[in-house]
């Protein structure tokens, strides 16, 4: 399973490699800040989740690929915007030092935007043989990266942030902010393939619970974790005040929740069968990471 793993993110960044390709031009800077946060070492579970989902269901990494390379553009320019010392003020990012403590603010900020437009410019050109299937994914992937999505995931956050948060507002600012683009990545991968829609509204239901195990384990691992492990200094969401799963509900009921949501995840899956054994492994390896 983890040489599959591997062999999904070989691809994905290889095609990330073509499409970052580009000439010698007084602009060069823009590029060489794009891609040092794009290969900075990222999981890219969005783009392995699009290209597994569209397996489940039947289509091929091709037909998926650019949506794929998209998504991982997007989810690279939200982290380098969330790092800036307007946002979380952060100076490292796995364990290197952030976009605008290498190139500056005005250059990280202009590397998020433009790989926010590569990725538009990208799906735009995409050419199938169901362009109403490919239009959808096109406002999928808008919408979840938008202002019912991401942004304003982002926007419910910093406004909870040195304030008191009850548990249901915590559930929808990660609902958008870290869940929207996990679940358009499982949709997207299984509209594309051509799925069905009762199986498109599975992979929605796992890609939830999935994203909600995975941003449980990501705030015990603010407190738990190793710091060369994580590539960022430990306990950043208590220094920034900020309401965690685990500040609210303790480290015991948090690692319950986490077996709780992943289970619901893998039972999602129940439609597809035997194909979605690798989504369910896969979901195990997410929840129970370290880094």
């Amino acid at each position: 399973m983890k040489n599959r793993l591997n062999g999904d993110i070989a691809e994905i960044n290889a095609a990330l490699e073509k499409y970052m390709s580009h000439g010698e031009n007084p602009q060069k800077k823009i590029y060489e800040a794009m891609e040092y946060s794009l290969f900075a070492g990222g999981k890219r579970l969005r783009p392995v989740l699009m290209l597994e989902t569209a397996k489940m269901a039947g289509g091929e990494t091709e037909t998926v690929m650019p949506f794929a390379c998209a998504m991982e553009m997007i989810h690279t320019y939200s982290l380098i915007h969330d790092d800036l010392p307007a946002m979380d003020n952060d100076d490292l990012r796995r364990g290197m030092p952030t976009s605008h403590k290498k190139f500056g603010e005005a250059m990280a900020i202009l590397a998020g935007d433009a790989l926010l437009n590569k990725a538009f410019e990208i799906v735009s050109s995409v050419e199938t043989a169901e362009p109403a299937r490919t239009l959808r994914a096109v406002s999928m992937l808008a919408a979840s990266s938008g202002t019912e999505g991401m942004i304003g995931g982002q926007v419910v956050d910093m406004e909870s942030e040195g304030r008191e948060i009850e548990l249901p507002e915590l559930e929808y600012l990660h609902l958008l902010k870290t869940g929207a683009i996990i679940r358009s990545s499982c949709t997207i991968g299984v509209l594309l393939a051509g799925g069905t829609e009762q199986e498109v509204t599975a992979a929605d239901e796992f890609a939830k619970n999935l994203g909600v195990a995975f941003q449980i384990r990501d705030d015990i691992l603010d407190c738990t974790g190793a710091e060369e492990e994580l590539g960022k200094p430990i306990g950043s969401d208590k220094t920034s005040g900020k309401s965690t799963y685990v500040s609210m509900l303790g480290l015991e009921r948090s690692e319950d929740l986490v077996k709780e949501y992943s289970e619901k995840a893998a039972a999602a899956l129940g439609i597809f069968g035997e194909r979605a054994e690798f989504l369910k492994w896969l979901t195990g390896y997410l929840v129970n990471r370290r880094s």
